[in-house]
């Protein structure tokens, strides 16, 4: 299987031309570099104005391997070709390097590129990316890979500096200004001009960072500094895993992709597997969508009974500069909430907690000026006894669990359990199978008031901030709970009505597509000029999309009225309305492109209608060749994992009718809908990045 890495953006805050002077230090040997061995140079052009410059070098490596390694392979050095190609006046280099020992067995490709940044010319970024692919090495294929990760992660972590020594030295010997390649031709004044302008240049300082110099950048491409800023310390494979499964959401969710911290909760909680990480991601991204969880902290009105009865709240932060979230669960009458309140609303309001997090993990990390990407949590269980064991009650806690569990991974940073009492192993019986081995990991218990000595609260919490009901001189604003007043119980069939209603209220539907039944959906257009826009998700399998007119009525379910300008939606999650006796181009045309669409994917779209009549939307099931798998753009596509033998796909839509005045979007947008990310959009995602410095644009 190939491998693929891709770095993050590399940004030297010097000219392009002194990097270039930097670069060519490290030939024909580089101290910096133990394992370069040496380099000749087997071809070299030059132009005849100086601008260009193409040199190819076979490179000696010394491969930090196994020596037994070496003697089963029969060879002690490796070699690489490596091209390169200097354009002075675009003010580029482009390195292209392939192995070439082994190479009938290893295929090792890497491609590198400095280049001016857009919006600073003193600066010059640089980008790498490399693939692997080992055919076969005499059974030594998992140690070949393990050693070409190591070498490449320390590459990475090593080519900046090596740079960034070589401009320091030239520096040291009074080198600090290369002027710019210009045309011999050059006018003596334009001459003296451009002199006068590096002159002016090289004395101002540059700006302090991207967002100075007024970066304006694409959503494919990470700054490192960012990436150390915003998101931690990450290894050059976990940069690389983040950027990948970035640039996948990009092309497949055309823009609205969440924030990279979000993205980097899913990669750590599957260690940093992209394709588990893009698994579960996409399931959550639907999740969200469908029950518009993204607005959730605009829309959601939190019950009376939850004001006064419900036993938690954010107090304060951690030491470690976490959002602190404070429960006394031992308190808190969970058979009266779910009485009164129904499983839903918990659910409603347990998710919005959760999505107040992520916003006060944002805020903390601008407070703090490091990452936090998670919170602490402090769970008093004083007062815990077998009536919080109810059924009902600990089948509403386990749903809870399992719904954060898939959606919110690796937010919570710490979970402390104080004054737990005899009962508690019981609970944790019935709960801990549901909680992820890692999250168990991060629980610390303690028993009585094991928590007030050393190693306990004060380890984790300020003395100053610690709640006034533990034992502190804070107080806190959490409630104090107690029984919930029968007169606010609900019956059974109340709120099984108020369950199903919080569970239905959302704007998409969901349909299944079946092998030879497609799913279809009609719309009658009165108004030539309407405009019938749609979003949906593919969430298994792949997907044909078509857009059919007739002026004929399909054949519709019985007992289903047909409203003009309004969308049917037939009973069933799968209906089928062209006849089987209609022909394409007689009976109905098709007035779109049909439009492939891959497992994982968010289409959204639009049609300016030309005639009346009935518009019918078709999902049809998609059979992918099989040697498609093997001309993906990304060779870690994740067309790569689809089961081709699947006769069943699964759709989320949404569909809407605008009068052509009302239409905002353009053609290919969505804009007009409700569609979309809020709180983890990637316009937001934008906006810190464009702060730290973040993105760099091609």
């Amino acid at each position: 299987m190939v491998q693929k890495y891709q770095s993050p953006v590399r940004v030297y805050k010097y000219p392009f031309e002194l990097v270039m002077a930097a670069y060519e230090r490290r030939f024909p040997t580089c101290p910096l570099i133990p394992m370069f061995v040496g380099s000749d140079v087997m071809n070299e052009e030059a132009s005849e104005d100086g601008c260009s410059h193409n040199v190819e070098r076979r490179c000696k490596l010394d491969v930090d391997a196994p020596r037994l390694l070496k003697r089963i392979a029969g060879v002690d050095y490796v070699y690489f070709i490596q091209k390169n190609s200097l354009n002075r006046h675009d003010r580029t280099l482009h390195i292209e390097s392939h192995n070439e020992t082994f190479s009938s067995r290893i295929i090792v490709h890497e491609l590198c590129c400095y280049s001016v940044h857009p919006e600073n010319e003193d600066w010059t970024c640089f980008e790498q990316t490399a693939s692997l692919d080992i055919k076969s090495f005499f059974g030594f294929e998992s140690t070949v890979e393990k050693i070409a990760m190591k070498q490449y992660a320390s590459s990475i972590k090593k080519g900046k500096e090596i740079i960034e020594f070589y401009l320091k030295e030239l520096e040291d010997e009074g080198i600090t200004f290369i002027p710019r390649w210009a045309p011999a031709t050059a006018s003596p004044v334009k001459a003296v001009v451009t002199a006068a302008l590096y002159a002016c240049k090289e004395g101002s300082s540059p700006p302090s960072s991207l967002n100075e110099a007024g970066a304006s950048t694409p959503d494919d491409k990470l700054d490192a500094d960012y990436i150390k800023r915003y998101l931690g310390d990450l290894t050059p494979l976990q940069e690389s895993c983040l950027i990948r499964l970035r640039c996948w959401l990009q092309e497949t969710h055309k823009g609205k992709i969440p924030k990279d911290e979000h993205i980097l909760r899913f990669l750590r909680a599957r260690d940093f597997n992209v394709d588990k990480a893009r698994e579960i991601l996409c399931q959550s991204l639907t999740w969200r969508k469908q029950h518009q969880v993204d607005y959730l902290l605009d829309t959601w009105s939190c019950p009376q009974v939850l004001h006064d009865y419900y036993t938690g709240g954010w107090h304060h932060h951690d030491k470690d500069g976490r959002p602190l979230y404070i429960l006394r669960l031992g308190q808190m009458d969970t058979k009266g909430l779910v009485r009164a309140l129904g499983e839903e609303s918990l659910l409603r309001h347990v998710l919005s907690i959760n999505e107040e997090g992520l916003r006060r993990c944002e805020e903390n990390t601008k407070v703090f000026g490091r990452p936090i990407s998670c919170w602490t949590c402090l769970v008093d269980l004083e007062g815990l006894n077998m009536r919080h064991l109810w059924r009902p009650g600990v089948k509403a806690l386990l749903r809870i669990i399992e719904v954060v569990e898939a959606n919110y991974p690796e937010t919570l940073g710490r979970l402390l359990i104080l004054r737990a009492p005899r009962v508690f192993p019981v609970l944790w019986t019935l709960v801990s199978p549901f909680i992820d081995e890692n999250t168990r990991k991060k629980f610390l218990i303690y028993a009585g008031n094991d928590y007030q000595g050393p190693g306990g609260l004060v380890d984790y919490i300020d003395k100053e901030i610690i709640p006034d009901f533990l034992g502190g001189e804070c107080m806190c604003e959490v409630p104090e709970g107690g029984l919930v007043p029968k007169s606010l119980y609900r019956t059974p069939e109340e709120l099984e009505n108020e369950d199903l209603r919080l569970w239905t209220e959302t704007i998409y539907q969901s349909a299944s597509v079946f092998k030879g039944a497609p799913h279809e959906v009609h719309i009658e257009i009165i108004d030539a000029s309407s405009v019938i826009t749609w979003d949906f998700d593919v969430c298994k399998g792949n997907v044909m999309f078509n857009i059919y007119h007739s002026k004929r009525a399909p054949q519709l379910p019985k007992k289903e009225p047909l409203a003009a300008h309004t969308i049917t939606s037939p009973g069933g999650n799968n209906v089928q309305l062209i006849d089987k006796s209609w022909q394409l181009g007689q009976d109905y045309s098709m007035v779109e492109s049909p439009l492939t669409c891959k497992e994982g994917e968010s289409v959204q779209g639009s049609h300016v209608t030309r005639w009346p009549g009935f518009y019918i939307l078709q999902w049809k099931f998609h059979s992918m060749p099989a040697c498609a798998a093997t001309n993906l753009p990304r060779v870690d596509d994740v067309l790569a994992t689809l089961q081709v033998s699947s006769h069943k796909c699964k759709v989320m839509y949404y569909t809407e009718v605008l009068r052509s005045e009302d239409f905002r979007g353009s053609m290919t947008s969505l804009e007009s809908s409700h569609s979309g990310f809020s709180q983890l959009s990637a316009a937001t995602t934008s906006s810190n990045q464009s702060q730290s410095s973040s993105m760099i644009s091609r």
